[in-house]
């Protein structure tokens, strides 16, 4: 084989690499043909993998004027959720944004903080997002929600997250005064602090969502409240209208039709 074949299989390589972790887009089957039959035949590249944490480190809502926009919660102690608590600790403390994994102990590192008023009182909260270290690629997230009060961060409320499609986190806000959350996957939601619910046939490859879905919250007592409907979007068609409450359209179809 010559220099300057190798050198070519050796570009055409590396732009497949490059290809392979750019997106998560539809692509195309490619016609080849098969060198031994002659026949041509149809070769669908396998998937590539979004940037799914795009809108959570945009630079969106994270400034603010309340003294939280000034608070180190990267040296801050939070609580561990239920299931994820070390041994002999139900907290968690961070040094520079990180602590790490051990045999016996949960790992945990610092992504970001969005500050919105979420409790409708001119004032705005910090939603700071911690990432689970699983020692994978996958992306558990925690989203811990402070006010400032008596001259410190006094938590609210926190939730986790799931990973990637399977319920991972997509996108924070607040509209008219209610936290608006998105999680990756068909129908997802909070309904416990510490769980995403999932649907019957919401099968997707970790890497690769083709929905998501936008719930909004009330802050009512100690926690917040689910309002209205849950709405599942396709990320396919960005234009189709979004699907109300998918999980009671699954259940019906079912049951089938009433006798």
């Amino acid at each position: 084989m010559s220099c300057n074949r190798q050198t070519r299989y050796y570009l055409l390589f590396l732009l497949a690499a490059t290809a392979l972790v750019a997106t998560c887009a539809k692509v195309q089957p490619d016609v080849v043909t098969n060198e031994a039959s002659g026949k041509q035949i149809q070769e669908t590249p396998e998937p590539t993998i979004p940037p799914l944490q795009k809108e959570i480190l945009d630079e969106r809502s994270t400034k603010t004027d309340s003294p939280l926009g000034k608070f180190d919660f990267k040296n801050f102690t939070f609580p561990l959720p239920r299931g994820w608590q070390d041994i002999d600790s139900k907290e968690i403390t961070l040094e520079n944004g990180i602590r790490r994994m051990t045999e016996a102990k949960i790992g945990m590192s610092y992504v970001t903080t969005k500050y919105f008023d979420v409790t409708d009182d001119g004032e705005d909260e910090a939603f700071v997002i911690l990432k689970v270290a699983t020692g994978s690629i996958t992306i558990p997230q925690i989203v811990y929600i402070f006010e400032w009060k008596e001259g410190k961060p006094e938590l609210l409320w926190y939730f986790r997250t799931g990973d990637r499609a399977d319920g991972g986190l997509k996108k924070l806000g607040v509209e008219n005064g209610e936290l608006v959350v998105e999680l990756f996957g068909i129908d997802r939601y909070i309904f416990t602090q510490m769980e995403t619910s999932k649907i019957v046939g919401d099968e997707q490859r970790l890497c690769c969502p083709t929905h998501f879905t936008r719930t909004r919250y009330k802050r009512e007592g100690n926690g917040f409240v689910m309002q209205g409907d849950r709405l599942t979007y396709s990320l396919k068609d960005l234009d189709a209208e979004p699907v109300k409450n998918m999980n009671e359209i699954r259940l019906e179809e079912e049951r089938g039709p009433k006798k």
